[in-house]
């Protein structure tokens, strides 16, 4: 494998790593706070059809376009997040049960909004999403400015920040300190005067907003309209993601990146003498194949929080 094919699949393996570091970071705030939350994909769904939507109605308006769809996948995921956040937190619902009912109901919730607003079971392709960028100077450092610096899409310096943003969030602020006590032990948080259910009601919505990002992102850089085919299993990779990087933001960071690769290798196994012979229907479900070995082989070695996934109550002790 020759140095430049290293550069050319870089970038690329850039654009399909951000969403997942950002939908797995959500993962990580509504599990630290108790709450299983399995509706990864789905967020990501309703997210991507608002941040076409929006993209596609202001693009004749606003250069920003792109920009305001990535909020509005945001402003989407957080409410739509708040479904499950009600069944399992307030109703007392099986958070698994809860988290698959939203994934089906974001397909068809989808479809039946873009054949209200577009007459077509999916958005109008708008003409420009979230467009590459070079950083002047940094770009000519060497080995690290072509990879990092060079034809970059900004999305994926966004999901950098905010894995720093989360490790200082969660692990240096008392905020954090609260959010992971509700997620190990609720019953002796409440105890300490925390309110159990606020901090997992935040950590739902924070949940929601970052994987309606995801969502935005990954449909504003990787295609030219909304589909309910567009998030393709993108919100279980997250979730792989998570458990591969054992809940840390860090660690998430490095599963991102590593699924990311797994991705484009259908696109560059041809070039590569050793993988040329192999069909290239194998490199498609690779990702699919990566997230259950991953979770085969590191499930029963990794911890997450204690209490994640079970419903609390109040009167046990």
């Amino acid at each position: 494998m020759s140095i430049g094919l290293i550069l050319e699949m870089f970038p690329i393996a850039l654009m399909f790593a951000a969403p997942l570091i950002m939908a797995a970071l959500g993962g990580l705030f509504t599990e630290r706070s108790g709450v299983t939350n399995i509706a990864l994909e789905g967020i990501m769904m309703v997210g991507a059809f608002a941040g076409a939507s929006v993209t596609v109605v202001l693009e004749p308006v606003t250069p920003l376009a792109p920009w305001l769809g990535l909020l509005s996948g945001v402003a989407a995921g957080m409410l739509f997040s708040l479904l499950h956040a009600f069944a399992s937190i307030n109703l007392k619902a099986d958070q698994v049960i809860s988290g698959t009912a939203l994934n089906i109901l974001a397909g068809g919730l989808t479809v039946y909004l873009c054949q209200i607003l577009f007459n077509q079971q999916r958005t109008r392709a708008f003409s420009s999403g979230i467009r590459k960028m070079t950083v002047p100077l940094l770009e000519k450092i060497p080995v690290i400015g072509p990879i990092l610096f060079r034809e970059i899409y900004p999305t994926f310096y966004v999901a950098m920040a905010l894995v720093v943003l989360t490790w200082f969030v969660v692990w240096k602020t008392p905020f954090g300190l609260r959010l992971r006590s509700c997620g190990e032990h609720p019953q002796a948080s409440a105890s300490m005067g925390i309110n159990v259910y606020a901090m997992r009601y935040a950590g739902v919505i924070i949940s929601g907003a970052l994987a309606g990002l995801a969502g935005a992102t990954m449909v504003l850089t990787q295609d030219i309209q909304y589909t309910v085919t567009s998030i393709h299993g993108a919100g279980f990779i997250a979730l792989a993601s998570l458990v591969f990087g054992k809940w840390n933001p860090w660690g998430v960071l490095g599963a991102g990146l590593f699924f990311g690769f797994a991705q484009i290798l259908s696109y560059y196994a041809k070039d590569i003498t050793f993988l040329a012979a192999l069909p290239q229907e194998m490199f498609y479900m690779l990702p699919y194949v990566l997230t259950i070995v991953a979770l085969v082989v590191f499930a029963g070695k990794t911890v997450g929080p204690k209490a994640a996934g079970e419903i609390y109550d109040q009167g046990k002790r």
